[in-house]
């Protein structure tokens, strides 16, 4: 893991310094809400439907146990004793006192963390593939890159204004799980004939309002010039980019636009004037991030605690097959922790929980969690001889649920319980399904089926995405959810194809019923999965499941 400079250290601890005087600037009334906005945002500090909500940094989803167990303070001594991971792989704190923010951000500052560029018009933390460093299928851990990225983009003078928010992913493995056809920036590493490391750049890809798959910029970019190359895009970006409406301010709009022919000739034409000005100083800082990413020393032992458990026990067994991911090290797995249980809402974890989680990851996985996007917890490199142990904790803590890829493994944004912006609610929604296909026990029969619910059109449940997709509205003051199929967050990114009109709140659960048994009813065989089926068979048989043969609105649609 990254470890702060002394640098870092004094960074971090001068902004907070900084924004305690703002805050208190605040509170006496020095400074207005509208003054106080901007200055919040630059650390993270929003102001949601009903309080402050303080959403914390996990660059490329990466965290260590004192880190974690740090976390669990903090949501204790000033929340309501828990924390809300993010798509973003971030954590969000919804109960804040503006007076204690002040006293969170010094109490981050302690275990290397911080809010800083979680908010804003500026380039937000940078994601990764939850399993970096450890899958089987990676060329290279894209960590280093990521924190490359992160230092580069931190209170970068040019970046600070820039006329909206911009996210970057990075992903080293040719399965791509950072979802980096949607974000302003996707990073794929590859290597080319000569079999030198670099880069496929995808710019313009983005959500919300205007779901678009981004394009490929450059085919290959070599390791040495990224970052002459990423400060290129965003600056084109940022003179192109239109300030005059919002919602047509991301860079996929700009893209759309000009086309990815003119904007790749401004940015390779960008690029030639800024590549001078990089002299291998960061290179050199290059050099040194990887140093600290070394991989851990994985041990060699015996099996046998593993297979016995997996042979005897069937509760252990499921939570084996669906749970564990193949790792790069003989003898070892990826062990993946839902935050999913049934009924819950996605993505919170309470104090207790992170402690058991921080521990298990002190005791068994080399001091390392990671943050999956998909609103999960991660434990990137356990022996396989130590998970009946991890098991049987995460079973006594409500964390062994074994859903992961399932139905109920729904990615659900806080929707109108929290968000001032949403128009719907996303986590009962959440509940109701999972709760449901838990009563139906029909999840293992269905398997591999990602749900994606967002409470608005902003799309932070990556809806869009979802083999099933669900979004909230608005419609005369009722809650109306449409439903998207079809969608992908992988190498083969696809944005959902909507089924027609909305349904009510009490009528989205039965609707999803429908859909999968529409599902197991078309399947060739119980190998072939949802999002295999639907390219298969198209959308009819799911609309004619859904309003009838005869309905009129859905043939409108």
């Amino acid at each position: 893991m990254y470890r702060y400079t002394d640098f870092d250290a004094a960074f971090v601890a001068t902004r907070n310094a900084q924004f305690r005087a703002q805050v208190e600037r605040r509170i006496d009334g020095s400074l207005t809400e509208d003054e106080f906005k901007p200055l919040r945002l630059m650390n993270g500090l929003y102001l949601q439907l009903h309080a402050y909500m303080l959403r914390v940094a996990i660059p490329y989803g990466t965290l260590n146990s004192a880190q974690l167990r740090q976390l669990a303070y903090i949501a204790e001594r000033w929340d309501k004793g828990y924390g809300h991971f993010t798509t973003r792989q971030n954590i969000q704190f919804n109960w804040p006192k503006l007076r204690d923010v002040p006293d969170m951000l010094d109490a981050l500052a302690e275990v290397q963390m911080h809010a800083i560029q979680t908010s804003g018009n500026t380039i937000r933390n940078v994601t990764a593939d939850h399993f970096a460093g450890a899958a089987a299928d990676e060329i290279a851990d894209p960590r280093p890159v990521a924190e490359l990225i992160r230092q580069w983009s931190t209170d970068h003078p040019e970046f600070q204004f820039l006329p909206r928010k911009f996210k970057i992913a990075v992903t080293g493995s040719p399965n791509d799980r950072a979802v980096t056809k949607a974000h302003d920036i996707g990073l794929r590493m590859i290597r080319n004939d000569a079999g030198k490391p670099g880069f496929e750049v995808i710019v313009g890809g983005g959500l919300g309002r205007t779901p678009v798959i981004g394009k490929i910029v450059r085919d290959f970019l070599p390791e040495a010039d990224l970052l002459p190359y990423l400060e290129a895009v965003v600056s084109v970006w940022n003179l192109l980019g239109r300030r005059d409406n919002k919602y047509k301010s991301r860079i996929k709009i700009t893209v759309h636009e000009h086309g990815i022919d003119d904007i790749r000739a401004r940015v390779e034409d960008r690029f030639a004037l800024l590549r001078p000005a990089f002299s291998g100083v960061d290179q050199q800082l290059f050099a040194q991030i990887k140093s600290d990413f070394a991989p851990p020393a994985f041990e060699d032992r015996d099996t046998a605690p593993f297979d016995q458990a997996y042979e005897q026990d069937s509760v252990f067994r499921s939570w084996a097959d669906t749970n564990l991911s193949d790792h790069r090290a003989p003898g070892h797995a990826i062990a993946q922790i839902s935050l999913k249980a049934h009924g819950a809402t996605p993505g919170d974890a309470s104090a207790d929980q992170m402690r058991v989680m921080a521990d298990l990851a002190a005791r068994y996985g080399h001091d390392e969690l990671r943050i999956s996007h998909e609103q999960n917890i991660v434990l990137p490199h356990v022996h396989k001889a130590d998970l009946p142990a991890i098991h049987a904790a995460l079973k006594e803590a409500g964390l062994a649920t074994a859903n992961i890829g399932r139905i109920s493994d729904i990615i659900a944004c806080p929707g109108m319980d929290y968000c001032a912006l949403a128009t719907a609610r996303s986590i009962p929604i959440a509940q109701e399904i999972a709760t449901r296909f838990d009563q139906l026990k029909l999840e293992h029969e269905v398997g591999d089926l990602k749900i994606k619910i967002s409470g608005c059109i902003n799309a932070c449940g990556h809806h869009h995405v979802g083999h099933i997709g669900v979004l909230g509205l608005d419609r005369a003051g009722v809650e109306s959810y449409q439903i998207t199929l079809g969608g992908d967050h992988t190498e083969n990114a696809a944005i959902g194809q909507r089924t027609g009109p909305g349904f009510a709140a009490d009528e989205i659960v039965p609707a999803i019923e429908r859909i999968v048994d529409t599902y197991l009813s078309e399947r060739l065989s119980a190998d072939e999965a949802f999002i295999d089926t639907f390219a298969r068979v198209g959308m009819t048989p799911f609309k004619t499941a859904l309003y009838g043969e005869n309905d009129k609105r859905a043939k409108a649609a």
